[in-house]
């Protein structure tokens, strides 16, 4: 099956049934070791995963390491551009979950991102990014401990699917004089908008199946959090792109409200049901008055839209979200994606779930780590219905390879989030004990100690994994 790798000899296979993982005693899971300081971050990040297994479980439970290969490394072992080897497609999709540093975008081979190649090969179409502060991290955020926040971000489409042409190219010439002259007039709405002919060409798709199975994991996933942490909120820039973006925020709320119609409210229906609860003899007019601002104002038929929209809410889940039962509910609302850049410095605390396309995503995620202490302290996955990886979400930094300084935080932290998707709780909760406990007592490597007042003496990386290790039986 394999070319150049050799399985363990003992272990098992994670399988998968209705897109949750199954997982036995001994699973095997591949690694990627990583370019650049991957060479640190990796035997130390295993060497703390190791330890709370063992802590946690007394022998009863192991994982049995696979080295598979990707990167500089791979084309070491497979020749020059093999950044991503047969081989190592094949381990992932067999063993179901695997872990891995961080990568180098390829140079020449074909390749733009192996990450996202990675992602779009084993259709890990949510990427998942969890930014919570550890007290005495160092933020330049005045109070980063009220941000927790999961960002949900689509991992397959947008932008990302990579689809455009070079200006002057054949191809995109020829789009453009056929998007110009045919069907940009032949759309009223676009009028007389014309692209300039020494334009880039970039498409941009955003499917309902790719969004609603989005959605539907992060509410997943919004259920099984404390109740008042229960909040999902669609990003978008719907107010500019409004059947791409704005098509997003309304499958999202298509699926909340059909699927899990049960577990679920929508914003505006909670104010709906609020305004009634409040005063039982409310007519529907001024309801819908109380939920749109500047009803007055509206044309008729606008009006009868909103009072439509008052009297199917009040009819159709009144006897199961009335009278405060809403408020036992997932939340899910929806926001602009500027604004939200905004709120999570702002009202931080406000949010929990933020579910959202790829570009967003991607600027919100790092946004959101920086808060929180930055990239070295930021895990992330990505997962999918049958495989799942997780990773380091900061660069290889090749300039400090080997010489055990950097951070290994956000490999540790994706390997705590893999433990949790692994049902390995334990485990999870004393490596994050023990990186808690070290950060709080100024155990920390270079990045965080230079930020830290007063400073402190910084500690190697494989210090670091020991001090995480050292605060498991505090």
């Amino acid at each position: 099956m394999y070319e150049k790798l050799t399985p363990p000899e003992t272990g098992s296979r994670i399988t998968f049934e209705n897109g949750e993982p199954i997982v036995p005693d001994n699973p095997i899971v591949p690694f990627i070791r990583g370019d650049g300081t991957g060479i640190d971050i990796w035997p130390a990040a295993q060497k703390v995963f190791d330890a709370a297994v063992q802590a946690a479980y007394g022998g009863k439970r192991q994982i049995a390491w696979f080295k598979i290969y990707a990167g500089d490394e791979a084309c070491e072992k497979y020749g020059t551009y093999q950044y991503l080897p047969e081989d190592t497609l094949n381990a992932i999709k067999e063993y179901g979950v695997a872990i891995k540093g961080p990568l180098t975008t390829p140079v020449g081979g074909g390749i733009r991102s192996l990450n996202v190649a990675l992602r779009q090969i084993h259709d890990l179409y949510a990427c998942v990014r969890p930014c919570k502060y550890y007290p005495g991290t160092p933020s330049p955020h005045k109070s980063p401990e009220k941000l927790d926040v999961i960002v949900y971000r689509e991992n397959t489409e947008d932008i990302y699917l990579g689809i455009e042409w070079r200006q002057g190219s054949e191809i995109g010439d020829r789009l453009i004089k056929l998007l110009n002259t045919d069907l940009i007039p032949a759309t009223p709405e676009h009028r007389n908008k014309q692209i300039p002919l020494d334009s880039g060409i970039g498409i941009k798709p955003i499917s309902k199946t790719g969004s609603q199975r989005l959605v539907r994991r992060a509410i997943k996933h919004a259920l099984r959090l404390p109740a008042k942490k229960q909040m999902v909120t669609l990003v978008h820039k719907g107010n500019i792109m409004k059947y791409t973006e704005g098509a997003f925020r309304d499958w999202g709320y298509e699926l909340a409200t059909t699927e899990f119609r049960h577990e679920c409210v929508t914003e505006r229906e909670s104010w709906i049901l609020g305004n009634k609860e409040g005063n039982p003899n409310l007519s529907v007019e001024d309801n819908a008055r109380q939920i749109e601002p500047g009803y007055d104002a509206l044309t008729e038929e606008k009006q009868a839209q909103i009072r439509q929209e008052v009297e199917t809410v009040l009819n159709a889940i009144w006897d199961t979200h009335g009278n405060g039962q809403w408020k036992t509910k997932v939340m899910v609302n929806d926001r602009i994606a500027d604004s939200i850049f905004q709120q999570i410095q702002t009202r931080p605390d406000e949010y929990s779930i933020l579910a959202t396309m790829n570009l967003n995503g991607d600027y919100l995620s790092d946004a959101a780590a920086a808060i929180v202490g930055g990239l070295g302290m930021g895990p992330g996955a990505n997962i999918g219905d049958s495989c799942a990886i997780f990773e380091a979400t900061h660069g290889t930094a090749p300039k400090h390879a080997g010489l055990d300084r950097i951070n290994p935080g956000s490999v540790i932290l994706s390997g705590v989030m893999m433990l949790e998707y692994m049902g390995w709780q334990e485990a999870a909760d004393l490596i994050k004990k023990g990186i808690g406990a070290a950060i709080s007592q100024g155990e920390v490597t270079y990045d965080l100690a230079r930020m830290m007042e007063p400073p402190v003496e910084p500690l190697k990386c494989s210090e670091f994994a020991e001090a995480i290790i050292q605060h498991f039986n505090d």
